[in-house]
């Protein structure tokens, strides 16, 4: 089911610019920087979060000094299409720590995960436990050699439409 998308003026915009930047921006500056004093700024930022605009505030970690140096794509082409191997795709993912994203897909590829672990030992510790755990037609692992772009924030609109 699609939840309907709120209307967002460019106070709203500019706020979720702000805190996809930085989530840590104290409340004054958030105010400062989008034209408001910090109670109706407040106010926004918790309006934006009923609606689900702004899902969760995190703090996003270096992998590589946290020791997952090796980060991996996995295509999965889905031996059928039922609802009982989705739901147990799923439940099999969902045990596997490793995986920081999971998509269905529409293409050549059912699924794609991104999977980050120390070393190729550990991916192949992966590989063997999520196999072992669904059915899967086929599976290609491509490994990323370097990561020449990551942000989180969406490039949402901050001027006057």
């Amino acid at each position: 089911m699609n939840q309907a998308i709120p209307v967002l003026d460019l106070i709203d915009r500019k706020i979720v610019a702000v805190l996809m930047e930085d989530a840590t921006t104290p409340i004054a500056q958030i105010a400062d920087r989008v034209g408001l004093s910090q109670t109706p700024c407040w106010k926004r930022i918790q309006k934006l979060e009923a609606a689900g605009v702004i899902e969760r505030r995190v703090a996003i970690a270096n992998g590589a000094l946290l020791g997952f140096g090796l980060t991996v794509f996995v295509g999965i082409e889905a031996p059928d299409h039922s609802t009982e191997w989705r739901d147990t795709f799923t439940r099999a993912v969902d045990r596997l720590p490793e995986v920081m994203e999971a998509w269905r897909m529409a293409g050549e590829i059912d699924y794609l995960l991104r999977v980050a672990v120390p070393d190729m030992a550990a991916y192949d510790r992966f590989y063997k436990t999520l196999t072992d755990s669904v059915a899967i037609k086929n599976l290609t692992s491509q490994f990323a050699m370097e990561r020449m772009r990551h942000t989180t924030a969406y490039p949402v609109n901050t001027r006057d439409r």
